[in-house]
């Protein structure tokens, strides 16, 4: 399924080459099984929390819906409490009151999103407050499987280039999407060896 990237940045790439070498067949893979919205409510959910605490408090709050899948009509009309005794803060209440806001009033698209190009997507996402540029990338990513993004502000993809390019210094931004430009049109696949490659297990 990935060879075609695959070979690609083993061509264009010596250092990814032996990244790829190490770590192995691509196992990226998109997750198809939720909606846009479930998928965007879960990724606010999950900020700056540990994935054990995350998830567990995200299976109480799917647990509110029917079929345990949220939608924006049934959170507009769900009270804030039964979200604050699932864990819900009350910063993340706002983000997801002001998520499940533009998309009634029908500002945010999100049944939409896949039919549109990446930056205008990316422009959708980080209008909603709490959503930035790193969650909007890995809706990209990981729900819509687009093969080209690179989140250069990812502290692991940083981290992952400065040990593969020995570097002195972890790269800023800038620096990640000068040495990643050779990896293009097959950013994410190399973002996801990137990650493979210090952790071992990235999503």
């Amino acid at each position: 399924m990935h060879r075609k990237a695959v070979n690609h940045l083993r061509r264009v790439d010596p250092v990814m080459a032996d990244i790829i070498a190490r770590v192995g067949t691509c196992r990226f893979k998109a997750v198809e099984e939720m909606t846009h919205f479930e998928a965007v409510v879960r990724s606010i959910i999950y900020q700056q929390l540990s994935g054990k605490a995350a998830a567990t408090i995200h299976g109480r709050v799917a647990a509110l819906f029917e079929g345990g899948k949220p939608n924006a009509q049934a959170l507009a009309l769900l009270a804030d409490e039964p979200l604050r005794s699932a864990g819900v803060s009350s910063q993340k209440l706002r983000y997801l009151r002001d998520l499940t806001g533009r998309v009634v009033a029908k500002e945010l698209p999100i049944d939409e999103l896949h039919t549109l190009g990446d930056d205008e997507i990316l422009r959708h996402l980080t209008s909603i407050k709490g959503v930035g540029k790193w969650t909007a990338q890995m809706f990209l990513m990981f729900r819509l499987g687009r093969p080209d993004i690179l989140p250069d502000g990812d502290l692991g993809i940083q981290k992952a280039v400065q040990k593969a390019y020995r570097l002195r210094k972890l790269p800023p931004p800038a620096r990640v999407l000068a040495i990643g430009a050779k990896w293009a049109p097959y950013r994410t696949i190399a973002s996801w060896y990137l990650w493979r490659s210090i952790d071992g297990d990235a999503a």
